[in-house]
């Protein structure tokens, strides 16, 4: 799998916010299929930073309805996967470019 299908999103949240820091943690929006190691050197190679641990989750996709004229339609947001990055102590990511 390429890097830049890999990583798809950084995830910017204020619980994120809390952990970036705190404990130097950072989450990412990743590809479905991809797993740690390839998550883990993604990240390595595009901001050149020390990854010392990798956690991933599956998100499940949520259900949605909407009320119209015409009645009720029901559909379903997408899955995907979520993963949070540790990294080893004096390294920080630069996710939006404010230097």
């Amino acid at each position: 799998m390429k890097q830049k299908q890999i990583l798809l999103s950084p995830l910017y949240t204020e619980k994120m916010a809390g952990l970036q820091d705190t404990l130097n943690k950072y989450a990412f929006k990743v590809a479905k299929n991809a797993n740690k190691i390839e998550i883990k050197s993604a990240v390595e190679k595009k901001f050149e930073v020390e990854v010392k641990s990798v956690r991933t989750m599956n998100m499940p996709g949520k259900i949605r309805q909407q009320l119209t004229r015409a009645g009720r339609f029901h559909g379903r947001r997408p899955a995907w996967k979520k993963a949070i990055v540790t990294l080893e102590e004096g390294h920080k990511l630069d996710l939006f470019g404010n230097a």
